[in-house]
């Protein structure tokens, strides 16, 4: 069964529960959302369904594991900390008991709120399962390999993404986000444990024309869920 998903363990019975920043006598049905703050040259941020839901401010590479917002259409806000002006709004439906992943993406003269679907399923025994998402705005297409190894995906533009494939688990890799079909690493990200039934997100962002070293080219890795 699922015992948690993200690094805090959230449970799927969170569906069902109260919701983290929205009371309801009757609550009605909800789904899961993830944040992760993929625009390199924002100031620090909050978000908002409906009320802010960080009690930080968000900045560059920050991610918020998965909360539970009511389902339907919603209405996202992107504001400056603090404040409520608004750097970008979108409308989004979310469907009852699905996770949804949504990006802040792109630069700050051209913001962007990007939500993929996450279909959490649990790894076959002994496995891990990984997917790529491309948060680039300028780089070229990528493929996500092995350092010494095979390419797990391959050919993903900008606001890319793969499903989530499966890879060895309890084992530790280093991985290269190459140009597509070249040796030409873009970033590299060493030394990651992949855990038996766990799901990730590997994301590839920052900028091929950065200013400063806050927005060169990186890799991260974020823990969607894990599976008992």
């Amino acid at each position: 069964m699922l015992a948690g998903i993200g690094a805090l363990g959230l449970l799927l019975l969170l569906f069902t529960s109260c919701l983290k920043s929205e009371k309801s006598a009757d609550t009605p049905p909800t789904a899961l959302v993830s944040f992760v703050q993929a625009s390199p040259d924002e100031p620090p941020l909050d978000l908002s369904f409906s009320t802010v839901v960080n009690s930080n401010a968000l900045n560059y590479g920050d991610h918020l594991d998965y909360f539970s917002a009511f389902a339907g259409q919603r209405t996202v806000n992107i504001f400056q900390h603090g404040t409520f002006s608004s750097i970008v709004s979108t409308t989004e439906t979310l469907m009852p008991n699905t996770a949804y992943s949504l990006f802040l993406a792109n630069v700050a003269t051209k913001p962007e709120l990007f939500m993929l679907t996450d279909t959490l399923n649990k790894p076959a025994s002994g496995f891990a399962s990984v997917r790529l998402v491309n948060m680039s705005p300028d780089a070229p297409a990528v493929d996500l390999v092995v350092q010494g190894g095979s390419v797990v995906v391959a050919n993903k533009w900008y606001k890319g993404y793969s499903s989530f494939v499966p890879m060895q688990g309890k084992s530790n890799f280093t991985f290269n986000v190459v140009k597509t079909g070249t040796n030409t690493v873009l970033a590299t990200l060493p030394n990651v444990t992949l855990n038996n039934g766990f799901v990730y997100t590997i994301w590839f962002h920052g900028l091929v024309a950065s200013t400063t070293s806050a927005d060169n080219l990186a890799i991260g890795v974020i823990t969607n869920a894990y599976f008992n």
